[in-house]
């Protein structure tokens, strides 16, 4: 009877810890998204360091809203000035010994960490998300979330939330052993109007002119990969030259929301061969067969990048 009993408990609780854990990442997923409308929705400030095997920034990020239109500035705070200004869907760039223009855009996409942006419901069929905790950063409490690739082919993120404004305080990106390759940190900031009345004058500021976007246009290719990591879809194709070299390179991109590569199929040379080169949180693999050049360059695991050129079916024979 007792042995029965025991059994029943086991079977009782592990029922109760199933229901539990799926509850739990779905909580954890929902405050994901609570962060990307907090970094879109508030009026901020934020003084934040990057820190890569690159060496360590310093910038100060402003955010506002003005008439349902989004405002931003995101400034270097060490060394020459360089500047990105936001305004509505116009992203200015200042940059020393440049001539001064514009880009369209959502969203500053540089130094600040992609993973803000993204659209979480659309990782839940590729990524778990699990709570971790809570704790502190810049003296407030934070929630603590791990992103993580139910395939483990792709890096993981570490994020912490601020338990009031869902603001992203820190965000550490791991590589598949757990050593942390890059990490945005938040030194302090602040939430209210004052933000807002700061970059009022962004609305009448004189902007550079938005530089003409070439339309992409189709082509077809006879090759493609056989094996991609789950959740990755094709964004884009290209085909262009490369003067420097003297050569023709077809190319796909690829994005899951998260992380994103390149595919880039040229002619062999004599300088061609398998090379390997991984520079933080982006590896280029480059390997060789039938006289095919096969690169792989993005945010991938060496691992993933190899398995990715090796499942490359390079159709008709060039």
């Amino acid at each position: 009877m007792k042995q029965l009993w025991c059994a029943v408990s086991l079977l009782a609780g592990g029922l109760f810890y199933s229901s539990i854990a799926p509850a739990q990442e779905t909580a954890s997923g929902a405050l994901l998204q609570q962060m990307e409308q907090a970094s879109q929705s508030l009026n901020y400030e934020l003084a934040f360091i990057n820190v890569s095997r690159l060496g360590i920034e310093s910038l100060r990020y402003r955010h506002a809203v003005i008439d349902n239109k989004i405002y931003a500035q995101l400034l270097q705070m060490d060394g020459p000035r360089r500047e990105v200004i936001q305004r509505g869907n116009d992203i200015s760039y200042f940059e020393p010994g440049l001539e001064p223009f514009s880009l369209p855009g959502s969203h500053i996409v540089d130094a600040l960490p992609s993973l803000v942006y993204a659209d979480f419901k659309r990782l839940t069929s590729s990524y778990d998300f699990v709570p971790v905790g809570r704790t502190r950063i810049a003296d407030q409490l934070c929630e603590v979330v791990r992103i993580v690739a139910r395939d483990g082919t792709r890096y993981s993120y570490i994020v912490w939330l601020d338990s009031e404004t869902r603001l992203p305080l820190r965000i550490d990106l791991l590589d598949r052993d757990g050593e942390t390759l890059e990490q945005y940190r938040v030194v302090s900031f602040a939430v209210d109007e004052g933000v807002r009345n700061l970059m009022q004058g962004l609305e009448k500021a004189n902007l550079p002119p938005s530089l003409s976007v070439p339309e992409s246009q189709k082509v077809a290719f006879n090759w493609k990969p056989s094996w991609l990591p789950a959740g990755m879809k094709e964004i884009a194709q290209s085909r262009r030259a490369l003067p420097a070299v003297n050569k023709l390179v077809e190319s796909r991109f690829y994005s899951d929301g998260l992380f994103s590569f390149s595919i880039n199929i040229s002619l062999a040379d004599k300088s061609s061969g398998t090379q390997l080169l991984r520079t933080g949180r982006r590896t280029v693999q480059t390997a060789t067969r039938n006289n095919t050049e096969i690169t792989i360059i993005g945010e991938l695991p060496p691992s993933t990048a190899k398995r990715i050129a090796d499942s490359i079916n390079l159709g008709t024979p060039r």
